[in-house]
């Protein structure tokens, strides 16, 4: 009489064939345009998590903030003081839209942002460059989406990948990406009156 055990280490056996027949077919390798998006939390620090597996694989890489200003964050000051030599990190936002009440300033900020971001893009050195938040300078039109599609698709090198956070990205930029997630907001303390804390949110 057959076991539960032994049904299950059939199961997983053919599972398993299943698998490596579908993993034998899977050979490309290419740099990836990746997208994370929704309203819900996680995109940046998802981002960061693979910035910090390049900086542990010894493969160059750079992170652009189009938002995010002078507050300190645990990534940032992270990565500035020791893995400077493996990662690039330029802040080149003021802050958040309502907080600078400025278009213009907002504009000529986030043009610079992209202008940096393109140069690191180009640096074939760099294996990964992240976008942080740039979903949003897009949103308000502040870099027209034309221009940031045009440049991944024909000018990113071949093996660089790109990573784009933030919400309501562009269904522009989402055609063109290899990789899309979109962060699903369930549940947020947000809205039982709980502040963003050091750690969770920065």
């Amino acid at each position: 009489m057959t076991t539960d055990s032994e049904r299950h280490a059939q199961k997983m056996a053919k599972k398993k064939a299943a698998r490596d027949k579908i993993m034998a077919t899977k050979t490309d390798e290419k740099g990836l345009i990746i997208v994370h998006t929704g309203k819900g939390k996680g995109k940046s620090s998802a981002a960061f998590g693979m910035i910090f597996r390049c900086i542990a694989h010894d493969m160059p890489c750079a992170v652009v903030q189009f938002i995010k200003g002078g507050m300190s964050t645990g990534e940032r000051d992270l990565i500035t003081r020791h893995f400077s030599d493996k990662c690039a990190f330029h802040t080149m936002g003021e802050g958040f839209t309502w907080e600078t009440q400025d278009r213009d300033r907002d504009v000529e900020m986030a043009r610079a942002a992209w202008e940096k971001s393109k140069e690191l893009i180009r640096d074939p050195k760099n294996r990964m460059v992240l976008l942080d938040e740039i979903n949003i300078a897009l949103r308000y039109d502040y870099i027209p989406i034309d221009e940031v599609v045009d440049f991944l698709v024909n000018e990113k090198p071949e093996m660089t990948h790109v990573v784009l956070t933030g919400r309501n990205a562009k269904d522009e930029l989402i055609e063109v990406a290899d990789l899309v997630t979109e962060m699903e907001l369930v549940k947020h303390p947000f809205r039982s009156g709980i502040k963003a804390q050091i750690g969770v949110e920065f």
